[in-house]
């Protein structure tokens, strides 16, 4: 009898601890409870297929007791949401929130009752969840040791995964199970310069996989602030993936002060590939923008000295030599190497290209003193942001760019000196307004100073809100190359336009390359958190014509069809103007495809082989489409019954030849157009590495 009323006891005890939560169309399930010694578990099942297994929760801290374990459930809240939002600008006119929230306050009784909360967010794509520590007595300063957040999966899945590391991302992709996981093949990547690779079985998030069910599961983060970026564990025996943080110089993840807040934890889930492309979970769970008046933002495509210097044409580097001191240099005197690209001239060809062509933007990469010493890691002042090469006059390109109607589009190279950086912000910031720029390009090249500081780590996570926070109070827009990968923070600060944070086009001109599969994993992959500056339309794609052995893995009109497949807000049309001017037929996709939309429709998509996307411009009837391949051919037919079914269309379509071949034969395309409507079938015939793009405007 006493056996029976303690065993009843502790069952009671369980059940009172547990509790579940659906989706808002019931799909999803999340169960949460504590264990018998008081660790917090989940576990997520889709239509009653287990997605997550039971996985432990928890902060380890260090010199102090942990939240891990010993905890009771002080209460449990539960709420809805269903609202709608519109974004500054993006890929949907309006956005859907809606979830159902668990909030799951505990308290750990040996420690005076110390408290900890879980909260949960379940949307009918995926689970968020976070932990918050409470204002409370006793507890106020602390230092995370490592978070131990699991995402206990049920087999060997296959992934798409780059190396685990706390410096770069800019590998090609690997997709394999995850019991094959091997990150030290990221050793290999040579053209690389700064990187930190973890070990063996360590990739970063997001980290795409597809289970033997033919269920899709990305796991990654959102709201990353005041935090370590998170990378993943993989245990290559049961396949428990554990959060893994970046350190600082100490070793140390994040120092942090009550109350406060971690990042959301991510999974996102569907048995449609098409879904985790549409999926706008990684937004909602951003706070709404902090820019009260954001007029000031607008997208737009731009052009730019840059590619030149990459093909090896011209130089950042205005002379030939070794610069023991910047401030100690007579300028004037300098004898030039006669390779520089950033010079007046040539930044005025830009700009008349740009005016022609419906180009708002020009970048100027190279214009500023200081590139002779880029690249001599670890030292403190490589640039000041604010002098110009004797070649460079700031005012008379600005003031030319005014008279066309071009907007100036500002390059900082920090060359990794952040600190050098946030002392010298206001002084660049105040030339920016002085000569009427709109937007900044950062750059991240090389190991962090102040040393010791990775690219994802905490104090780096900080800077990089700092500068979005810095430019949006001075009006202007900022893309930062070489960052964390983004999580979604473009929804609190929409000046916030885009990152490169992945392996973009540039690595074609100088390295091994990105395969053809390359742009068809980063939409799954890297875009989950927010637009990537890849830098398409490269036009000349054999480099043999700068006597270059290298090449893009692409089709000319794969270049044209990742205005679409790759989205951004600010999208650079990368290639030189007399590249451009040589397939001007082609180029006016270009000229006409929009960077702001009103609607987006995945057509579809396999992470590795294939993706087609069509999208409605802002404000206007008229749509664009793209569909992109690896290296193998495919056709497909797509329903446009997307199209209002009481207009008529003119569809221009980019196409590649009937031989065409992303190596044979790479710039040989037709196009042609044909009258469409609602429901009509439009036929699309990828060649190996190829592409298709599409206008699709009202008659």
């Amino acid at each position: 009898m006493k056996k029976g009323l303690f065993l009843l006891f502790f069952f009671a005890s369980l059940f009172i601890k547990a509790e579940t939560i659906t989706s808002p169309n019931g799909k999803l399930i999340l169960d949460f409870k504590l264990n018998e010694t008081g660790e917090p578990i989940y576990s997520l099942t889709l239509d009653k297929m287990q997605v997550i297994k039971t996985s432990k929760m928890g902060i380890e801290i260090k010199d102090n007791d942990s939240f891990l374990s010993g905890f009771k459930v002080a209460s449990y809240d539960k709420n809805n949401v269903n609202e709608n939002w519109e974004p500054v600008w993006g890929e949907l006119k309006t956005i859907k929130n809606n979830y159902n929230e668990l909030i799951v306050n505990l308290i750990q009784p040996d420690l005076r009752d110390r408290k900890f909360t879980i909260v949960f967010r379940l949307f009918d794509d995926g689970l968020g969840f976070r932990y918050i520590f409470p204002e409370q007595q006793d507890f106020k300063n602390f230092i995370i040791k490592s978070e131990r957040s699991e995402f206990a999966l049920t087999g060997d899945h296959k992934a798409f995964w780059i190396p685990g590391d706390y410096d770069t991302n800019e590998y090609s992709y690997s997709h394999t199970k995850l019991s094959e996981v091997d990150a030290t093949f990221g050793k290999g990547f040579n053209e690389i310069g700064s990187k930190t690779i973890i070990g063996k079985n360590f990739v970063q998030s997001p980290l795409m996989m597809k289970t033997a069910d033919n269920l899709y599961i990305n796991i990654f983060e959102a709201a990353l602030v005041n935090y370590p970026a998170m990378q993943l564990k993989v245990n290559q025996q049961n396949f428990i993936l554990t959060s893994e943080l970046v350190p600082d110089a100490n070793g140390n993840m994040a120092y942090l002060q009550a109350p406060c807040r971690t990042p959301w934890r991510t999974i996102i889930i569907s048995d449609k590939a098409e879904d985790i492309l549409a999926s706008k979970m990684i937004l909602n769970l951003n706070e709404p923008s902090k820019i009260k008046d954001p007029s000031f933002i607008q997208p737009m495509k731009y052009v730019g000295i840059w590619w030149e210097m990459h093909i090896g044409t011209a130089s950042w580097n205005y002379a030939d030599m070794n610069v023991p001191e910047l401030k100690s240099i007579d300028w004037s005197k300098v004898k030039p190497n006669g390779r520089h690209g950033a010079t007046t001239e040539r930044t005025k060809r830009y700009i008349d290209f740009a005016a022609a062509h419906n180009i708002q933007g020009v970048l100027v990469e190279g214009w500023n003193i200081g590139w002779e010493d880029w690249g001599s890691y670890y030292r403190e002042e490589v640039f000041d942001f604010v002098t110009p090469y004797p070649d460079f006059n700031i005012k008379e390109v600005t003031d030319y760019a005014k008279s066309k109607g071009i907007k100036m589009i500002m390059h900082h190279e920090t060359s990794a000196s952040v600190s050098n950086y946030e002392i010298k912000m206001d002084a660049a910031y105040r030339l920016m307004k002085e000569y009427g720029y709109g937007a900044v390009k950062t750059g991240y090249v090389g190991y962090i100073i102040p040393r010791g500081e990775h690219h994802d780590s905490q104090w780096m996570i900080n800077h990089y809100i700092r500068a979005a926070e810095k430019t949006a109070e001075n009006n202007f827009m900022i893309c930062a190359h070489e960052p964390v990968r983004p999580t979604g923070l473009h929804r609190t600060y929409p000046n916030w336009m885009a990152c490169e944070a992945a392996r973009g086009n540039e690595f074609n001109a100088w390295s091994k390359g990105n395969q053809p599969e390359h742009e068809t994993i980063l939409p799954f992959t890297r875009l989950m958190g927010g637009p990537m500056d890849y830098t398409p339309g490269i036009f000349q794609i054999k480099l043999d014509k700068y006597g270059k052995k290298e090449q893009v893995h692409t089709t000319l009109t794969k270049q044209l069809a990742l205005y679409i497949t790759m989205y951004s807000p600010l999208q650079m049309a990368a290639d030189l103007p007399e590249n451009y001017e040589a397939h001007l037929d082609a180029f006016k996709f270009i000229e006409d495809v929009p960077v702001d939309w009103d609607d987006s429709k995945i057509i579809n998509a396999e992470p590795g082989d294939y993706i087609t996307i069509a999208r409605k411009e802002k404000g206007k009837d008229n749509w664009y489409l793209g569909s992109i391949t690896d290296e193998t051919a495919r056709n497909f037919k797509v329903d446009l019954n997307f199209l209002d079914k009481d207009k008529s269309y003119i569809a221009t379509i980019y196409e590649d030849a009937k031989d065409g071949d992303w190596f044979k034969n790479p710039m040989a395309y037709n196009i042609y157009e044909k009258t469409v409507k609602h429901g009509d079938i439009l036929e699309l015939n990828l060649v190996p590495g190829g592409g298709t793009a599409v206008s699709i405007k009202v008659k």
